[in-house]
């Protein structure tokens, strides 16, 4: 059972890479909204998968999907052409998206530091 949920958080980040691509560069005047949208997603998840697995895997696994799909989707295809362009809004995605996954990554390590509240017994 834990194994599939992995699996999913895998399949749920890289979806997010996957429609995020094709999505990123709506802006609102010249401000990349669907980028930075996009960017906090994947932050979100990396935090809810690690709250919900309770274990920092759960927000390595969706990051490493986000990253795997990002990085092969970045990648120029034999005729030349690229999905994300080297525009703001891409910047935006790449870097932003990148930074919120490790982000996630950091905020679930730093939870699992935490050292446990002592529990006051009844005498």
């Amino acid at each position: 059972m834990t194994g599939g949920a992995y699996s999913l958080l895998f399949l749920l980040g890289a979806l997010e890479a996957l429609i995020g691509c094709f999505h990123y560069s709506h802006t609102v005047g010249s401000f990349p909204l669907a980028a930075a949208a996009l960017a906090a997603l994947i932050l979100i998840t990396c935090v809810l998968g690690a709250a919900g697995m309770r274990s920092t895997a759960g927000a390595v696994v969706p990051a490493l999907g986000w990253f795997l799909v990002s990085l092969v989707l970045t990648l120029p295809a034999a005729g030349g052409s690229v999905i994300i362009t080297n525009t703001t809004a891409g910047e935006w995605y790449l870097y932003g998206g990148a930074l919120c996954a490790a982000a996630g990554v950091v905020i679930a390590l730093l939870r699992r530091a935490r050292p446990a509240r002592p529990r006051y017994q009844r005498s």
